[in-house]
């Protein structure tokens, strides 16, 4: 009997060493099995921070290139614009100096004409005079 006491504790003994080996074993594992899914996680997370990174560039990219875009249309716009500007500036200045010179040269007529009938006055005046005492 002492030897089936005995026995029966050594046994008792073993499994309860046993289990606890395999626990260690098993949380070993599991330790192992979870480092190595945090460490997938971790990837693809890294992954996904980058490809949103790369998406956020190339949408900053093509913002910048429509409003590149835009700032030359509205440039081109603005130039024009001024072109019309200065074109129709240049014909109002143009129609005003020949108006201007119109002016000019109807007052030199009148003036040349007033002063063409004061001489023809002016000649027979003296011409009378010289008929007078003739």
């Amino acid at each position: 009997m002492k030897k089936l006491l005995l026995s029966s504790i050594l046994l008792l003994a073993l499994s309860f060493t046993s289990c606890r080996d395999t626990k260690k074993g098993e949380s070993i594992g599991d330790a192992i099995e979870n480092a190595a899914d945090a460490a997938g996680e971790a990837v693809e997370n890294a992954a996904d921070a980058t490809g949103d990174a790369v998406d956020s560039a190339v949408d900053a990219t093509e913002n910048a290139a429509n409003e590149a875009g835009e700032a030359v249309e509205n440039a081109v716009d603005a130039t024009g614009d001024a072109v019309n500007s200065a074109v129709d500036a240049a014909g109002n200045a143009v129609e005003e100096a020949g108006a201007k010179a119109g002016e000019v040269v109807n007052d030199a007529k009148e003036k040349t004409s007033e002063a063409a009938n004061k001489s023809a006055d002016a000649i027979k005046k003296e011409a009378e005079k010289l008929k007078a005492t003739h």
